[in-house]
């Protein structure tokens, strides 16, 4: 029998997506599962996108731009002259969703056997990309005690070594939720300018800031233009998940011109969705307003009914719609496929996203998980109840 290649053998599994077959599996047996695994949000997609698409009068499905047309890289750059951060059409590649563009910003600024940096727990994926693209990822470690704040930035100078090229960032975080501070960011600038390094960051939740705390991105850095790459989406911004349209974005022509290479292999990014896409860059404001007070509140439900459990502890997110749950067991993966197989409640059962691979490090995460409040409160609340009475039952088991 032909070998599979050692890079496939050592490519992580998602600990997102690894345990729908037990979620299925329950819910063949009638078990109704409450996703509490996976970021897709509830809320309605912009009724001006779907319509783009519904309305569209378009008679040969032709290949897109290789960069994404012109009409709307133009009108994003404008999106993001709203945000403060002053880019032009030319500094923006339109990728197949926010993941591509990652695997296009590793595939542009690392060789086989290089190093890149990540405070964790971070989106699980960078695990695979890194993988993908022979790199070694560098973590260094945020912990709960601190809500997974930015580390001291002498522990990322420590980690540089002679194969590093990049430090990575998700800011809004995934799985965390933490917000960075712009202090927070400049520390990270300084530290890449010292060393002549990339400094990338997933800014894809960067609409989802609380409590009156702003988003401070990269490119707003002066002097970073060379080493600044960022990953955008509109997966959640959307709430688009299945559109798959995402950016690269660089004021480095050599990082655009080369991660071009990378996208026309690849031909281009779906035509119907660059519609959808392009048309949903005219949402109001009033839109995320309502889209953020309803996450507020759906988090503040979400950890005051979570902190009621004894034996849990939580951290407090400042963006996005995730926060890590530090559980009172020992496996968290044995735990969460337990719930799929052999609990439920009144026909009920809940999935999570165990943080072991959230994490770099062996050992760490191995009781948290990952929750995702994108579900409608009443459903959250049900959640946590089942979580609740799950553990009761599992640590008598």
């Amino acid at each position: 029998m032909p070998s599979i290649s050692r890079k496939g053998q050592s490519m992580p599994e998602s600990p997102i997506r690894k345990l729908v077959p037990f979620a299925e599996n329950a819910k063949k047996k009638g078990v109704k599962v409450i996703h509490l695994n996976i970021g897709q949000p509830d809320i309605k997609t912009p009724k001006v996108a779907l319509d783009a698409v519904k309305n569209n009068t378009l008679e040969v499905l032709e290949y897109s731009r290789t960069e994404g047309s012109d009409t709307y890289r133009e009108k994003l750059a404008g999106y993001y002259e709203k945000q403060g951060v002053h880019i032009n059409a030319s500094e923006i590649i339109v990728t197949t969703g926010g993941s591509e563009a990652l695997a296009f910003a590793l595939g542009t600024v690392t060789d086989m056997g290089d190093e890149i940096i990540i405070p964790e727990p971070f989106y699980a994926n960078y695990n695979g990309f890194a993988t993908a693209n022979g790199v070694k990822v560098v973590p260094v470690v945020s912990g709960i005690e601190t809500n997974f704040a930015l580390p001291p930035i002498e522990a990322f100078e420590k980690a540089i070594g002679p194969k590093t090229k990049a430090i990575l960032i998700c800011n809004p975080g995934n799985p965390t939720g933490y917000l960075y501070s712009k202090e927070e960011i400049e520390q990270l600038a300084a530290l890449v300018k010292k060393h002549d390094l990339y400094l990338i960051a997933d800014e894809v939740y960067r609409e989802f800031t609380y409590e009156g705390k702003k988003h401070h991105s990269i490119l707003q850095e002066k002097g970073l233009e060379q080493h600044a790459i960022v990953v955008d989406s509109v997966s959640k911004r959307y709430s688009m998940c299945g559109a798959r349209i995402g950016c690269l974005i660089s004021q480095n022509k050599m990082v655009i011109k080369t991660a071009m290479k990378f996208a026309q292999a690849r031909l281009s990014p779906p035509t119907f969705a660059l519609i959808a896409s392009e048309a949903a860059l005219d949402t109001p404001q009033s839109y995320f307003d309502d889209v953020i007070e309803e996450y507020v509140e759906r988090r503040d439900l979400l950890l005051d009914a979570l902190k009621e459990i004894e034996g849990i502890k939580v951290a407090k997110p400042q963006g996005a719609f995730y926060c890590i749950a530090e559980l009172p067991i020992a496996d968290a993966d044995d735990f969460a496929q337990w719930l799929l197989e052999s609990f439920q409640l009144d026909g009920e059962t809940v999935m999570v996203a165990p943080a072991a691979g959230f994490y770099a490090t062996p050992g760490l995460g191995k009781n948290q998980i990952r929750i995702a409040y994108v579900l409608e409160k009443e459903q959250l609340v049900k959640a946590v109840t089942i979580l609740k009475e799950a553990l009761k039952v599992y640590k008598k088991s």
